[in-house]
């Protein structure tokens, strides 16, 4: 069209000069023309001038307008590269097709996606580039989508049909393609329409955004949470509590074992302070805590925490950093594993060290005392003896001096038995001989603003027990007691025969039928809550501090009892106290506590005794009593010295009185070689510990002569030793 406009403004031009140039030719004929006719021709010149000059008017406007429309032809030319470079060189697939769907463009992409280069897919319908899978079925997509084009599409305007009000027919809806020698491409179709004003449709514009792309993306993040999901599990099964927390020390995750470690449900703690949930006696040792974690990453330790009941517990926790994808500190991962259990157990095996080095410490000690009240004891008894019965005031003075001594000696037995910690063989006790020790130790040594009252009736049956473990027991509760009564109150210990029935087995499953031995230990303290009062026998259950017991005591207690075939009863009342009942099964015998007095004890008839002892003070009095019951008597220092007169008087030699704890050769490898000079020799050990050894023919406890004298007899009795 710009070129015939242009074809015409030449020819145009072309007329308008060559009537200029007829016009000059006139001018200059009319010059010779006579003067008749000049007037004619100067009018018809002057005509002529006019419209030449209109011409050369229409011929400027039809310059400027062939300038403007050159203008304008370089701008169209200009848009349309450019529609073409954006075309072409668009990231989706676009093509033109005729209302039937005849492809006339196709820019790179499309031809990309199809597989086939843009000169190729000129003149082909696009329904062959359609996957069979949603062409060939009744009710594919692709029957859909040609379906809206003739709802949607009118062919021409005569007939009724009016455009839609948008151009757009198919938007975003997914198919898939049929690449050439390729797999099916699924991708997001939209179509529109282009409309002429004569024929209706004019073109369809189609565009093929490929999703393969989000395809790939959308199946890895559904691994990703898949892989996340496992790992969730993971750390749901996992013992650990393992928890999250942003870099202000909100929670952000929170496992199972978490929940089961401190009692809260996950979602009681999301986006909770840590530190006041968990740390509030230690917040200190946290911030230390965490900006070693900022500084280097990590951290390493123990930490006291509180659960939601406030119990206490130590948990092993491992603090990480974790970083974004800009390697900037994004969150803090903590893993928490629980020891108090097993600082529990290190806590009571330290404890045992400790008391096992006490121990040995008590044996020394309990060794040397005796070696201080034997001769005080014994000489207060033998004087009571040989001073005249009428010198009363002299004898009460030393019997005064036999009653301390006794009950130094009887402090010394108890820490003798600590000491040694023998157990395990049950005997006949009386209920009297058990209590008095745990009397004598609570009356000694209880705050003096706790009262003690104590009942124990005369008529009792025995018991059959081991002395060690009930000893334990009993000092257990009222050690218990003690500690319930902090400001002071009343400890009730009384014992009480008593005959079981069914009536009370069927409320108590632990008691059979039977007669049995009660013992209660009974306070006015503060009492045992009853949520907690189920739990007290449970091993390492305590309400103390965690540097004040590991919860043992009763637990170990119960047991003891169970293996003596009793149980334990408890009662509390808040704010009033605790009852604890010990029920061990009694045997009908009444135990009555032997007396003796120096007027029974055997003569020695000249029996020669070897006394080995280290103390000469022992020695000297032993040898003193021995003698003024006819006895004759060698001493030696060590276990050498004894080796040394036994071997020169073997024959003489009826009876050796050996200590344990001495210089140069103890009393153990003393009696060693001792057997080995005479396997039957008589050996009586002397000791204030509880000893037993094979070979020797009894014990006698330091600083009773008289129970020693009485053992003498009974071994000298005896035709032949056992070993």
């Amino acid at each position: 069209m710009v070129s015939d406009v242009m074809m015409n403004f030449s020819r145009f031009e072309q007329e308008v000069q060559e009537a200029r140039d007829r016009l000059k030719i006139i001018q200059e004929d009319t010059l010779d023309s006579p003067s008749s006719l000049q007037e004619w021709h100067s009018e018809t010149i002057s005509e002529l001038s006019y419209a030449i000059e209109e011409l050369d008017v229409a011929l400027e406007e039809m310059r400027l307008q062939n300038e403007e429309l050159l203008v304008a032809r370089q701008e169209v030319e200009l848009k349309r590269q450019h529609y073409q470079e954006l075309f072409e060189l668009a990231p989706d697939g676009y093509l033109v097709t005729d209302e039937r769907g005849i492809i006339q463009e196709a820019n790179r992409a499309a031809a990309a996606l199809l597989n086939i280069a843009s000169k190729y897919l000129i003149g082909k319908p696009i329904d062959i580039f359609i996957s069979p899978s949603d062409r060939d079925c009744p009710d594919s997509k692709w029957l859909q989508i040609t379906r809206s084009f003739e709802d949607c599409c009118c062919h021409s305007n005569h007939n009724g049909c009016k455009h839609p009000a948008s151009p757009l027919l198919i938007n975003n809806e997914e198919i898939y393609l049929q690449p050439r020698q390729q797999e099916p491409l699924l991708v997001a179709l939209s179509v529109a329409a282009s409309y002429n004003a004569k024929d209706g449709v004019e073109s369809l514009r189609w565009s093929l955004r490929d999703l393969s792309e989000r395809q790939a993306a959308i199946r890895e993040r559904k691994q990703a949470q898949e892989k996340i999901s496992e790992q969730a599990a993971l750390l749901d099964v996992t013992t650990d509590a393992i928890l999250v927390c942003d870099l202000h020390k909100q929670i952000l995750f929170w496992n199972k074992a978490a929940e089961k470690l401190y009692s809260w449900t996950r979602e009681e703690v999301l986006g909770k302070d840590i530190l006041a949930l968990l740390c509030q006696n230690n917040l200190s040792q946290l911030a230390k805590i965490e900006q070693e974690v900022l500084q280097k990453g990590s951290w390493h330790g123990e930490l006291n925490q509180t659960t939601k009941a406030r119990e206490n517990i130590i948990v092993e926790s491992r603090w990480s950093l974790v970083l974004d994808d800009e390697n900037q500190p994004k969150s803090i991962l903590i893993v928490n594993t629980d020891i108090t259990f097993s600082k529990q157990l290190e806590a009571s095996h330290l404890r045992c060290q400790r008391l096992e080095a006490i121990g040995t410490l008590a044996s020394g000690i309990v060794h040397d005392l005796n070696n201080i009240l034997s001769p005080i004891l014994g000489l207060a008894q033998f004087l009571q003896v040989e001073i005249e019965p009428a010198d009363a005031g002299v004898k009460d003075r030393l019997k005064i001096i036999e009653i301390n001594a006794k009950r130094g000696a009887a402090l010394l037995k108890q820490i003798s038995m600590f000491a040694c910690g023998n157990s395990g063989q049950q005997v006949l006790l009386p209920v009297s001989v058990l209590l008095s020790e745990p009397e004598l130790i609570v009356k000694e040594t209880f705050p003096r603003n706790i009262a003690i009252q104590i009942d124990t009736p005369s008529d009792l049956w025995g018991i059959r027990g081991d002395m060690t473990q009930l000893h334990q027991v009993i000092m257990n509760l009222c050690l218990n007691a003690r500690d319930a009564m902090p400001e002071g109150g009343t400890l009730r210990l009384s014992t009480r025969n008593i005959f079981i029935n069914e009536t009370y087995v069927r409320l108590n499953h632990d008691a059979r039928v039977g007669s049995y031995i009660a013992i209660t230990i009974e306070d006015t303290g503060g009492g045992i809550a009853p949520e907690i009062l189920s739990r007290i026998f449970d091993p390492f259950f305590t309400t103390k501090q965690l540097n004040e017991g590991a919860g043992l005591g009763l637990a170990i207690a119960a047991n003891i009892i169970k293996h003596h075939n009793g149980f334990i009863d408890v009662s509390s009342t808040i704010g009033k106290g605790t009852k604890f009942q010990v029920f061990l099964p009694a045997e009908k015998i009444l135990i009555d506590e032997e007396s003796e007095t120096f007027q029974d004890l055997p003569k020695g008839n000249e029996t020669a005794i070897l006394i080995v002892d280290d103390e000469p003070s022992i020695c000297k009095m032993s040898e003193t009593l021995l003698k003024s019951y006819g006895y004759r008597v060698l001493t030696a220092r060590n276990g050498i010295e004894a080796i040394a007169l036994f071997t020169e008087n073997k024959d003489k030699i009826d009876v050796i009185l050996m200590d344990l704890l001495m210089p140069s050769m103890d009393g153990t490898s003393a009696i060693e070689e001792l057997k080995k000079i005479n396997p039957q020799v008589k050996i009586v050990v002397t000791s204030g510990l509880d000893s037993c050894n094979d070979g020797i023919g009894g014990v006698c406890k330091n600083p009773i002569p008289q129970k020693n004298l009485r053992s003498l007899g009974i071994i000298l009795s005896r035709n032949a030793i056992d070993n």
